[in-house]
């Protein structure tokens, strides 16, 4: 155990690019405690002096998902548990493809896809959920989803599943929590259409290929889609709230 007391603890997976790197440097920014979990590594946060006491990094690839047991109480002994007075866990890792329909899409694409953007954070939930249990700090779980979670959508239907199965977890998950001593709270945040990789690569796409391509660079060109900064101040303010977990948390459209 550490000597960091008094402090709010913050697992983080995706913390090399995008959303996730910009929460961990907001968070650190207030004096926040990181724990970076993402399948390479995360030179701008390792590297940095002002940062490296309060920035630990985990390089995992989320496709494993028998090591994820291991994986959180290797983590949580780095944590002063007993003084912590919050420990939160962001679900931010996601895969996108395959982008295709889906009798083009192999056993081994779903598999991959499903395990890094469902099982994974599923497994990580339950397993922080059960190590965490016996601690009086509050704890929060905040599964980063999308609008495609609700819009159908050609060539997508592994993704829009997956996040329609992060949505309908997080409602579940809340319920189990409803009445517990004390209860952790979850909440699944739709950013919004973000321009991070994930969108860099729908663009990329041919039309045949992927039929959306075109819709997603009529966005990006326009210039509708929203930093990842900004994505994730607003993820960071609405994680102070005390959560309504009856529902999806849709971003505002600045």
């Amino acid at each position: 155990m550490g000597t960091e007391t008094g402090r709010r603890h913050f697992i983080i997976t995706g913390t090399s690019k995008g959303i996730g790197l910009q929460l961990a440097q907001l968070l650190l920014a207030k004096g926040d405690y990181v724990y970076g979990i993402s399948r390479g590594g995360s030179d701008l946060l390792e590297s940095s002096e002002e940062w490296s006491r309060r920035y630990r990094h985990v390089q995992y690839d989320l496709a494993d998902l028998n090591g994820i047991d291991d994986l959180i109480t290797r983590i949580l002994d780095q944590i002063p548990s007993q003084e912590a007075e919050f420990i939160g866990l962001i679900n931010n890792a996601a895969m996108l493809e395959p982008l295709k329909p889906i009798d083009q899409c192999s056993a081994a694409e779903i598999s991959q896809s499903f395990n890094i953007s469902l099982a994974a954070p599923m497994i990580l939930s339950s397993s922080f959920i059960q190590q965490t249990n016996h601690l009086s700090a509050r704890r929060k779980i905040v599964n980063l989803s999308s609008g495609s979670g609700s819009y159908p959508a050609p060539s997508m239907a592994v993704y829009c599943t997956s996040k329609a199965g992060m949505n309908m977890f997080t409602q579940c998950v809340s319920l189990e929590q409803t009445g517990q001593q004390n209860p952790v709270e979850i909440i699944a945040f739709d950013p919004g259409m973000v321009d991070t990789e994930l969108q860099a690569v729908a663009r990329g796409k041919s039309a045949e290929e992927f039929a959306l391509a075109g819709m997603f660079n009529q966005v990006y060109e326009a210039g509708q889609l929203r930093s990842p900064r900004d994505v994730a101040m607003q993820l960071i303010e609405r994680m102070d709230e005390n959560s309504d977990t009856s529902h999806v948390i849709h971003t505002v459209e600045s």
